[in-house]
């Protein structure tokens, strides 16, 4: 049957075939050999026969190409008003800015510039990296990543895009180059709202002075020496179809590089917003000259399918964010998005085809999870936990069978491996070497000092468990690489509760300079009491919004994560991108152990870090709602 499997290997999922042979030994009975064969889904079959005694492997080479593994193309040198392959889609990243205006999702600096940096291992054309004009820490940010990811070539020549965004007024223009201009590739998107209702009731002016602000600021950012400016026209899917193609044709005149169409309230269906497209096409003048995108809000449910739509009738940038987030019911979400191109971008969109390396999808969307505490649901398309779950009786027999009965993606090409078909099984007895070898196949790119801390706590959980599986891994990852500056860190804690008198929990925690403080406090029950004995400590007033606990695998010996969101005071508030108003900001933090008190107490005190690294004396005051068009 190996024989056979070699001439005609499965062309869709990995393969194991076992086999059971004997080996001579000095013994009076041969010893069995349980042979392992595994057919990974690449254009070089791995094989490996492994045995207490004896492990052999091979590679095999297979020229024939295979769909879901097929080479990425190269991807077309950038120039910021064209694409010299007619297929290329660029991914534009906006889940630093868009994605952060999700209540919960706000984002340090430090986690903002390792999301960017795997941003950038990911491959996306651009990352808008903020609102610059937001506040002082807003724009270091940018700043930041653009001086940093901003400037590093791969040996490919690729380096992503860094781009900030801007309200159609000379201050912020300026505010976002001054923060982007240290890129090697920077960009600033401006914006100005077309719709009749917006014109009316928010801006309250003519098409005709709306027309004259976004022609002068596109000029103004191209006289900053910036030459790739992106334009949009806000509610562009309500806007009247005529002054759409008469202030787009202005832009282009003024300098703008890319044209961006969004449907800022996620009203359009696929239909209406591929015609759309396809008329601004077709009636812009100058539009040939100029990279068409889209951003599709999620409000219906459908910004995949209307990205999708746009992309097959001629937008070739498409504005998305990881897992989804953002404004109200969020955005349209990079893995559906590129993911859909991957599968069917040959056979139904033309060819289109994007440069991201989805190998890195899970570990991008587990980041930016546990920055933002925002979970994805289980059902959720690509990267939710159930995303390649089996309960059915009839879709695991179909699996068993193959593979490609029940599932269209090889979990691998977004970089999940299931534990179930690892060949690693990590316990008590597994050292350092085995410990770093899983993390890397899961993703993780850790420096000897987080890997040290990793390994202790891995030991830890292992003295306790049989197994620890991938699950518990990267939980215990996230608990201690995903974790804001520590401003206070938990030390000791000791509850006593139960049914015969009051919770009391003691705390330890230590500040920023390694002195140590102690409290200790009653309350409701063992988490009531800890949370209380901490805010004596750290005298931050914050008020608990959300809190939640899972368990990552089954069983009584399961690690527990703990999310809470918090809220401050008002002077932790910040300015909203888009309406320009002041928003109390929320903080939320995640929290992982055996323990779920320890775990409960772990997230809190992340959050109140998070709170508290939000530099909120170095918010700077940007032009108020009325004047916010002003030039």
């Amino acid at each position: 049957m190996a024989s056979s499997l070699l001439r005609n290997p499965n062309l869709y999922s990995s393969t194991t075939i076992t086999t059971t042979s004997f080996l001579p030994t000095f013994s009076s009975k041969p010893t069995p050999i349980s042979s392992s064969f595994r057919f990974q889904p690449s254009h070089h079959r791995s094989i490996s026969l492994r045995s207490q005694t004896l492990r052999l492997s091979c590679s095999i080479s297979d020229p024939s190409p295979l769909p879901p593994h097929t080479p990425r193309r190269p991807r077309p040198e950038y120039i910021p008003n064209r694409i010299s392959d007619p297929n290329y889609v660029r991914v534009f990243d906006t889940t630093l800015r868009d994605g952060e205006q999700s209540p919960g999702a706000t984002l340090t600096s430090k986690e903002k510039l390792d999301i960017a940096r795997q941003l950038a291992k990911l491959g996306v054309d651009i990352i808008e990296a903020g609102f610059p004009a937001a506040s002082k820490d807003d724009f270091e940010a940018v700043k930041t990543i653009a001086e940093t990811v901003g400037n590093t070539v791969d040996e490919n020549g690729y380096v992503p895009v860094i781009c900030g965004l801007s309200r159609c007024n000379k201050k912020d223009i300026e505010r976002a180059w001054d923060a982007v201009k240290y890129a090697k590739r920077p960009r600033i998107h401006t914006f100005i709202a077309t719709s009749d209702i917006h014109l009316e009731y928010k801006l309250k002016k003519t098409k005709a002075e709306v027309i004259e602000i976004a022609r002068s600021m596109v000029r103004f950012a191209r006289s900053l020496g910036c030459e790739d400016v992106e334009f949009s026209p806000e509610d562009a899917g309500r806007s009247e179809r005529e002054y759409l193609y008469e202030i787009l044709a202005e832009v282009i005149k003024a300098g703008a590089t890319t044209l961006n169409i969004p449907d800022t309230v996620g009203i359009t269906l696929p239909s209406e917003f591929g015609q759309l497209i396809t008329d601004l096409k077709a009636n812009t003048p100058g539009i040939e000259n100029v990279v068409i995108s889209t951003h599709c809000q999620n409000d219906l449910g459908l910004s995949t399918a209307n990205t999708l739509s746009g992309a097959h009738a001629g937008a070739r940038q498409m504005e998305v964010t990881i897992n989804g987030i953002g404004e109200r019911a969020g955005n349209a979400s990079l893995e559906e998005v590129v993911m859909a191109i991957k599968c069917r971008g040959d056979h139904v969109l033309g060819g289109l085809f994007t440069g991201i390396d989805t190998r890195h999808i899970v570990m991008t969307s587990k980041m930016v999870e546990e920055y933002t505490g925002m979970q994805t649901q289980p059902h959720k398309a690509i990267v939710g936990a159930n995303a390649f779950a089996h309960e059915s009786g009839i879709h695991q027999d179909g699996m068993l069978k193959h593979k490609g009965t029940y599932e269209i993606i090889c979990p691998e090409e977004i970089g999940l491996e299931r534990s179930n078909d690892a060949g690693i099984v990590l316990g008590k007895l597994s050292g350092r070497h085995a410990l770093k070898d899983r993390l890397t196949e899961l993703g993780y790119q850790l420096d000897d000092e987080q890997l040290s801390t990793i390994f202790w706590r891995f030991k830890t959980v292992a003295e306790q468990k049989k197994r620890v599986t991938d699950a518990d891994i990267i939980a215990l990852v996230s608990d201690e690489v995903f974790q804001p500056e520590a401003v206070w860190k938990l030390l000791d804690i000791q509850i006593t509760c139960g049914t015969l008198g009051l919770s009391t929990a003691t705390v330890k925690l230590a500040d920023a300079d390694g002195k140590e403080h102690v409290a200790c406090s009653i309350g409701t029950g063992p988490v009531d009491s800890a949370y209380k004995a901490v805010d004596l400590i750290v005298k931050e007033p914050a008020t608990l919004l959300e809190y939640s606990m899972n368990a990552v695998t089954e069983g009584i010996d399961a690690i527990a994560t703990t999310r809470v969101l918090i809220r401050g005071s008002n002077k932790y508030s910040s300015t909203n991108a888009i309406t320009g108003e002041e928003v109390q900001r929320t903080f939320s933090g995640t929290g992982a152990g055996m323990d779920i008190v320890v775990s409960s107490v772990k997230a809190y005190v992340g959050a109140l870090n998070k709170m508290m690294d939000f530099k909120e004396n170095s918010a700077t005051k940007i032009p108020s709602q009325k004047n916010r068009v002003a030039a």
